[in-house]
C-alpha cells in the first residue's frame, strides 16, 4: 500500500512538473514584446485582377481615410506575424554577402507610424521612395552590421546588385513568429520600379488600418466595400485583426496549458484522497496501539508522529522518483517549451509544494483522529 503511494506521488509530481512547464512556456509566450501596437489594427489583405499601378493603390488608401472611424491607413505587402516572409542576403562595404539570414518587408510611408513601431533615428519614407532605394533597417541589422557606427546615409547591397541607402532606424519588432529570434530586418518603400525606372504595377497588398474604436473589426464590412468600390478589381482576399494574429501565436501553447493544468489539478487531487485513504485506514488498524501508548503517557504529538510518518516517508521517495522521471522526460518535449528551463527553482519548487500541501492537507484529518482515540473506551472494547 505504501509502494502504491510512491508510485502515485510519482506520478502527480511529473504531471504538475509538465503542467508548470506548460503554463510558464504560455505565460511567458503571451507576455512577449511584439515591438508594434496591435490594438486597433484591422488588415485589409487585398488582391487586384491585375497588377495595378502605384497611384491606384494610394486612391484606395485615401478611400478607406475617409471612412467614419478610421485614423491611419498605410499599405504593406503583408501583416505582421502571418508567417509569410521574404528572405534576403546582403553585403555591406563591398564585402560578399554572409549567411545571416536578413527580413524584407514593403511598407508604404506611414507604416512605421500606424504600426507605432518607435523610430531611433532618421526619417520615414517619402513620396518619392522607391525600391530598390531607401531602406528603414531595425536594431539587430544595425548592431550586425554596422556596431557602434551611425547607418543613417550608409548603403548596402542585396544579392543582384541592388543597392540600398539607409534613411532610418527602428525598434526591433516581431516579424513571423513569436517564438523566433529577431533577425535583422529591412523595411523597403511599397512602390517599386523597374530597370528602366519606371514605377511597377503590383497584383497584390495589404491595408494597415488603424482605427479610433476598440473593436476595429466592426469596420470590416464597411471597409471590404469600399475597397470594392475604390477601383478597377480592387478586393479583399482576407481580414484579420492584428491582435487575432498575435493570439494566434499562442493558440497551441494556451491549448496545452489548459489541458497541463486540469489534468495536474485531477492528478494532485487524487494523490491527496489516496494519501487520506492510507492514513485513515492505518488509523483504523491501529487504534488497539494508539489507545495503549495514550494510556501509558504518549504525548499526542508523537503518536501523531508515528502514525504519519512511514507514509510521508514513501511521499518523499515518490517525490525524489517524480523529479528523475521529470527531468528525463523534458527531453521529449522541449520543442513546445519556451524561455523555460526544466532546470529552473520554480519549476521544481511548484510540485513538490503542491504535493507537500496536498500531504499536510490529507495526513490533518488522520492526526486529528488519533488525537481524539479514548484510551479508556478503546481499552473497554477490547
Amino acid at each position: 500500500m505504501h509502494g502504491l503511494i510512491a508510485v502515485q506521488v510519482a506520478f502527480c509530481f511529473l504531471v504538475l512538473f509538465i503542467a508548470g512547464l506548460f503554463v510558464a512556456t504560455f505565460h511567458r509566450l503571451a507576455h512577449q514584446t511584439a515591438g508594434f501596437s496591435s490594438e486597433r489594427i484591422l488588415n485589409l489583405q487585398s488582391v487586384a485582377q491585375r497588377a495595378q499601378p502605384q497611384v491606384f493603390w494610394d486612391q484606395v488608401a485615401e478611400r478607406l481615410r475617409a471612412v467614419p472611424g478610421v485614423d491611419r491607413v498605410a499599405l504593406a505587402g503583408w501583416p505582421l506575424l502571418t508567417g509569410e516572409s521574404w528572405v534576403g542576403f546582403v553585403s555591406v562595404n563591398g564585402a560578399p554577402p554572409d549567411q545571416v539570414r536578413n527580413n524584407f518587408l514593403p511598407v508604404s510611408p506611414g507604416w512605421i507610424a500606424t504600426m507605432k513601431i518607435p523610430f531611433l533615428d532618421g526619417r520615414d519614407f517619402r513620396a518619392g521612395d522607391a525600391y530598390p532605394g531607401a531602406a528603414i533597417v531595425n536594431e539587430a541589422f544595425v548592431k550586425h552590421y554596422f556596431r557602434e557606427e551611425n547607418p543613417i546615409g550608409k548603403t548596402f547591397a542585396s544579392r543582384g546588385g541592388l543597392r540600398f541607402e539607409i534613411v532610418g532606424v527602428v525598434r526591433d519588432a516581431r516579424y513571423r513568429y513569436m517564438r523566433e529570434p529577431i533577425f535583422p530586418t529591412v523595411y523597403v518603400p511599397f512602390q517599386s520600379v523597374d530597370a528602366k525606372g519606371a514605377l511597377e504595377a503590383k497584383g497584390r497588398g495589404t491595408f494597415i488600418v488603424r482605427t479610433s474604436g476598440a473593436d476595429p473589426l466592426a469596420l470590416a464590412q464597411t471597409l471590404r466595400r469600399e475597397v470594392s468600390l475604390a477601383g478597377p478589381g480592387f478586393r479583399v482576399s482576407d481580414i484579420h485583426s492584428q491582435a487575432e494574429l498575435v493570439r494566434a501565436q499562442t493558440v497551441r501553447e494556451r491549448l496545452l496549458a489548459m489541458l497541463a493544468f486540469f489534468f495536474a489539478t485531477v492528478a494532485l487531487l487524487l494523490a491527496g484522497v489516496g494519501l487520506y485513504g492510507v492514513l485513515d485506514y492505518s488509523v483504523l488498524e491501529r487504534r488497539r496501539e494508539i489507545g495503549i501508548r495514550r494510556a501509558v503517557g504518549a504525548q499526542a504529538g508523537d503518536i501523531g508522529r508515528r502514525v504519519t510518518v512511514d507514509v510521508l516517508s514513501m511521499v518523499a521517495v515518490g517525490a525524489a522518483a517524480g523529479v528523475a522521471l521529470g527531468l528525463a522526460s523534458v527531453r521529449y518535449i522541449e520543442s513546445l517549451l519556451y524561455q523555460v528551463k526544466a532546470t529552473d527553482l520554480g519549476m521544481l519548487a511548484f510540485p513538490s509544494l503542491a504535493i507537500v500541501v496536498a500531504a499536510l492537507v490529507a495526513a490533518l484529518p488522520a492526526v486529528i483522529r488519533t488525537v481524539r482515540i479514548d484510551p479508556v473506551t478503546m481499552l473497554r472494547a477490547e
